[in-house]
């Protein structure tokens, strides 16, 4: 026969988690809980009048299908020993007994919710409270808490419903990531590629011009060469005729200056070694600069005197005449200089400037610690890395200055700062070519650079302009 021990440890397993009384005609459902034959079959019944999306074990949510209940005998009879064994209190057993008194409970205090004795409702505490037979009061409460049950057993749905679709907003989010993320990959390889095979369609081209272009000038130096050696023999020829006696210069000396006189200079063919206009920059690597796009105003404490600045610092010209500024520390004093307002550590940054048509300028980034006042020379030897158009020709500003080929006039000039790389590029934003990299070790903090030139017969007048910000860029500050 089955001990108070072994009914102890099967407690959890006699009670029906519908009803919470012990299972009566017990059966196992295909998650293998078990139930009473009646709650499960009124919990299927409220199922079908739509109480929830699915069929669901009440206690695991796990789904099966209605009728499939398997009678499970052997737990039957054991939940009927343990009522029996919970009803006839053995030697181990003892019955619930007053703590003061030693008597049994039999009666239930509603004001004070407890158990008490006889001699308990006879006290001072107890006296006018109202008290009801302890098995009457369990009833009652027994009904209360079943009637708790439903709306407990529905928030329980709900937060299980809840959890499952958070559960599966959770896969899918997942799964738009991961997609995401192949996207990103595939796009990017995809344009790696296309950049790879651009790259060498240019290298290419650029090798196939070089070799025609070196190889029409190879003829026309032998061409030149063999024009020399023809003329030095005949020099040689004369020279030495000169020398001879009357009778010997005289000998066909008619036929030495019809030769020299025919003897004429052909000047070789003409080949341009200008650079075909192939050698583009990828549309994208332009719109990819634009992630690194800061938003650049001028620092009025630094313009010349002679310069004119726009309320919103984004336009410098020459004015007409020179303002009376403070001649403070940071004030350049010589020439119609400014410089930009944010400095720069390190890190990549991108801006663009409307130059138009203005027949001279100068851009890029200087050493914040550059001398304003008196003459300098704009070289990177100095903390200047600029570009500049004077006298109808483009150049960087280095030491010697290096002449750009350009063959679509710029409108308006890019300028990226690659800081921790060491290069300053520009590029030629109306046709999408690059003007060129300067590189070089950057320390300290720079900043933009501008220079509207000198407007000495009042042809320059037309103001730099920096360019807003796109909706689109993305203000990465990263190096």
């Amino acid at each position: 026969m089955a001990s108070a021990a072994t009914a102890a440890e099967v407690q959890d397993e006699d009670i029906c988690s519908i009803c919470l009384e012990y299972l009566t005609e017990t059966v196992t459902i295909e998650c293998g809980h078990n139930f009473c034959q009646v709650c499960i079959t009124q919990h299927c019944e409220e199922w079908e009048k739509g109480t929830g999306p699915d069929l669901t074990c009440p206690q695991c949510r796990a789904q099966f299908q209605k009728g499939e209940f398997k009678p499970n005998t052997q737990l039957n009879n054991i939940v009927q020993t343990i009522k029996q064994l919970r009803t006839k209190p053995g030697k181990e057993q003892k019955e619930d007994l007053c703590e003061r008194h030693e008597e049994r409970l039999k009666l239930f205090c509603e004001e004070d919710g407890e158990a008490i004795c006889l001699v308990c409702e006879k006290s001072r505490a107890h006296k006018s409270h109202t008290v009801v037979p302890i098995e009457e009061a369990a009833q009652d409460y027994k009904v209360k808490l079943q009637g708790a049950l439903g709306p407990l057993r529905k928030e329980l749905e709900q937060a299980l419903a809840l959890t499952s679709k958070e559960e599966k907003k959770t896969t899918e989010w997942q799964r738009k990531v991961k997609n995401k993320r192949e996207t990103i990959a595939g796009e990017f390889n995809k344009l790696h590629k296309l950049l790879r095979e651009e790259e060498q369609l240019l290298l290419q081209r650029l090798e196939e011009e070089e070799r025609e272009t070196l190889q029409r000038l190879q003829e026309n130096v032998t061409k030149l060469s063999q024009q020399s050696s023809s003329l030095r023999q005949l020099i040689t020829e004369i020279e030495e005729k000169c020398q001879q006696t009357a009778a010997e210069l005289l000998k066909d000396v008619k036929s030495t200056l019809t030769r020299s006189q025919s003897m004429k200079l052909q000047e070789p063919e003409a080949i341009p070694t200008e650079l075909k206009d192939l050698y583009k920059i990828p549309e994208c690597y332009l719109d990819m600069l634009k992630r690194f796009w800061v938003d650049v105003t001028l620092d009025p404490d630094t313009a010349n005197p002679e310069l004119v600045l726009s309320e919103d610092r984004k336009r410098v010209r020459l004015g007409d005449t020179r303002q009376d500024l403070p001649n403070n520390p940071e004030r350049f004093d010589t020439y119609p200089e400014v410089l930009g307002a944010e400095g720069f550590p390190g890190g990549r940054r991108y801006w663009e400037v409307e130059v138009g048509d203005k027949p001279e300028w100068m851009l890029g980034v200087c050493r914040e610690s550059v001398s304003r006042k008196g003459k300098s020379s704009n070289s990177p030897r100095n903390g200047y890395w600029t570009v500049q158009l004077r006298d109808g020709e483009y150049f960087a500003c280095t030491s010697p200055i290096t002449p750009l080929p350009v063959s679509v006039r710029p409108r308006r000039v890019g300028i990226f700062l690659d800081y921790e790389a060491g290069e300053v590029s520009f590029y030629n934003v109306t046709d999408r070519s690059q003007l060129c990299t300067v590189t070089d070790t950057f320390s300290g903090t720079l900043r933009p650079y501008f220079y509207p030139g000198g407007n000495a017969r009042g042809e320059n007048a037309a103001p730099l302009i920096i360019c807003p910000v796109p909706a689109q860029a993305g203000g990465n500050l990263c190096p």
